[in-house]
């Protein structure tokens, strides 16, 4: 799945003074696709983002004045490292490749940042400070991780160990190197920032990416085709999207879930993208997918004749599968936000979401949309049953649910006027 952005979205945004802007990001744009490019519509600033070369190759172009370049990974961690260690060792590695590939864009271009923006969670942010020492750094503090009290150990199914908490207090080692350095740091929610150190926390500012709200919009008369079947706006049809189907992402309680659901409401249909990966976690035991291991387990209980598996699809057709919806189902650890979240609710869906950080930051329980414990896959069914029964009753809910989108994470008014601002200090 691919975010849209729609020609000149940035445009009013008042021109500041023209600077040079170094975007770092092994996934480049990653989070800095709209302010690399509301940067790059000043024809003053010079922009340059480098990446990974494996996912920069076949990447269409962000902007025409943005200057790509990609560095290249030759090894990882050695196995014969401390696996507590093997990850670290790979960021330094991954760190290096960086400096051989600035250090000529540096002495020989002249090229001389006034601000860097990086993510630190894979080693490319370790010595950026030594390269361009009179640069304002500024990262992006994705997720701070810790032993207890938020994604690791919250669910039960799969238990942690004291080895899985030492190693996660090591995983830390990286962005905490990269954040000493740092002269101030982004969290796209305040949960998120709040989960780093109180030592580093007063330097991080939570401002969120930003949804693009004239794209990510209502359509009462959109209708979507799925083999050869059409479902238009005001059908039952339950909705669930994540980048790839997992149990950090409530997969497996929403599969679950699908037995009473239908059990209450059997003419309703399911549609699910995601992929088969592993974003976050461990794979199943039986090297099969999540999917797979789920419908396997599930066979003959539910009724997966009506639960339609997309994969990962195009942008447009996500945005046309969540303006039919009649439900749609967010669920997570307390872990990072999903875009999909407030891009489903700014696509006035009525959204049935975890009573986990950081959903209860944008969730007001009835108000923009409903909350139900992540492991209740009976009350999780029965709040999914009223809203397919009585769509008319939850309509404020779908107007309150864009309404916060708009007023608090809208891209072009609220969150890239902020992060621009933020980002010279």
């Amino acid at each position: 799945m691919t975010h849209g952005d729609t020609e000149g979205q940035n445009r009013g945004i008042p021109r500041r003074p023209a600077l040079r802007y170094l975007f770092v990001h092994q996934n480049f744009p990653g989070q800095f696709r709209h302010v690399a490019r509301a940067l790059a519509d000043d024809p003053a600033n010079e922009v340059i983002g480098i990446g990974d070369l494996r996912n920069l190759k076949g990447r269409p172009q962000l902007h025409p004045r943005v200057k790509v370049a990609g560095y290249e990974v030759k090894t990882g961690g050695s196995p014969q490292t401390h696996p507590y260690l093997r990850d670290f060792e790979g960021h330094v590695r991954r760190g290096q490749e960086l400096v051989r590939l600035l250090l000529p864009l540096r002495d020989k271009a002249g090229f001389r940042p006034d601000v860097v923006v990086s993510h630190p969670g894979w080693g490319e942010s370790l010595f950026l400070r030594d390269l361009f020492p009179d640069a304002r750094h500024v990262q992006y503090c994705e997720y701070y991780y810790h032993a207890t009290g938020a994604d690791v150990g919250f669910d039960a199914e799969f238990p942690t160990s004291l080895n899985d908490q030492l190693r996660v207090r090591i995983k830390n080692s990286t962005q905490l190197q990269s954040l000493v350095s740092a002269d101030a740091g982004l969290s796209p929610t305040a949960w998120q920032q709040g989960r780093y150190p109180p030592e580093l926390r007063a330097k991080i500012r939570a401002i969120h990416d930003g949804i693009d709200t004239g794209v990510a919009r209502p359509d009462p008369a959109a209708t979507l085709e799925i083999e050869g079947q059409r479902f238009s706006a005001g059908e039952e049809i339950v909705t669930y999207v994540a980048r790839n189907l997992e149990p950090y992402r409530g997969f497996h309680v929403f599969m679950r879930m699908l037995e009473k659901l239908q059990a209450l409401r059997p003419q309703a249909r399911v549609i699910v993208v995601g992929g088969d990966d592993v974003s976050y976690g461990r794979p199943p035991d039986d090297k099969e997918t999540w999917r797979q291991h789920f419908i396997r387990q599930l066979q003959g209980r539910v009724d997966f004749g009506k639960v339609s598996f997309l994969g990962k699809v195009p942008y447009a057709q996500f945005l046309k599968i969540l303006q039919v919806s009649a439900a749609h189902v967010y669920l997570t650890y307390p872990f990072v936000l999903s875009w999909s979240m407030l891009e489903a609710m700014a696509a006035g869906c009525v959204l049935v979401g975890s009573r986990t950080a950081p959903v209860e930051e944008v969730i007001e329980d009835g108000r923009n949309g409903l909350l139900v414990d992540f492991f209740d896959t009976a009350a999780m069914a029965q709040r999914i049953a009223d809203v397919l029964a009585r769509p008319a009753d939850y309509q404020p809910l779908r107007v309150q649910a864009r309404q916060t989108v708009l007023e608090r994470y809208d891209l072009a008014t609220v969150c890239l006027p902020r992060t621009l601002d933020f980002l010279r200090g």
